[in-house]
């Protein structure tokens, strides 16, 4: 059991949400599951700037940890739950980019009506409710927001993206928070120009 080409493309893709200044060194976490249902995961306790392949946590279809030397990450059950209710999906990205974690803890957020990339990308961003990090409630809570949608702003806590791929998961995440980012602006600027319900269909039909 090495599993070498999956890990390093988990740990890739964890130092590019920290290069990209989507997290924090020690915040955020990356999986992905394979054919197998086997589910690579951001190890607890690693600084994620610098993280290696031999630093993710391989579990296999019953959830048992085929690396014991490794912590695994607190929100393992998160990222369990999701891919339980969601087989579609093959990769999840949870971090906390400043402008979605700021809408995070506002009655706000960010419209993905805005630009045609953001509607597609994006699709309606869901909002989970607020409940304690590294539990199974929050676990639950995030399943279910994300029952259809594959975007969400966690309520006082941060933002997650999922994926078919880790790119894809990966994308969202930088285009969520580039929408964040615009969405807080036209606040500032009082005017906001959305598309309109037709054109979002024209949009939503593409995918």
């Amino acid at each position: 059991m090495i599993f070498k080409d999956e890990r390093k493309s988990v740990a890739q893709i964890m130092r590019r949400l920290y290069k990209q200044k989507l997290t924090t060194s020690s915040g955020g976490n990356v999986s992905m599951r394979n054919k197998d249902g086997i589910v690579f995961i951001t190890a607890s306790q690693t600084d994620k700037s610098c993280i290696k392949w031999k630093d993710i946590i391989v579990f296999d279809v019953n959830g048992n940890n085929l690396t014991p030397d490794l912590k695994p990450s607190m929100e393992s059950a998160m990222h369990t739950e999701i891919y339980k209710s969601r087989p579609d999906v093959f990769a999840i990205v949870h971090a906390h980019p400043v402008y979605a974690s700021t809408f995070a803890v506002t009655d706000y957020k960010p419209e993905s009506s805005m630009t045609g990339e953001a509607r597609f990308v994006l699709g309606e961003i869901a909002v989970t409710d607020y409940k304690l990090m590294g539990t199974d409630d929050l676990a639950k809570a995030c399943a279910e927001s994300l029952k259809n949608s594959d975007t969400a702003i966690m309520k006082n806590h941060g933002a997650i993206c999922l994926g078919k791929t880790l790119f894809g998961a990966f994308d969202r995440m930088e285009v969520l928070e580039f929408t964040a980012h615009m969405y807080f602006n036209t606040l500032v600027l009082n005017n906001c120009q959305k598309l309109d319900e037709k054109e979002l269909k024209k949009i939503d039909g593409l995918k």
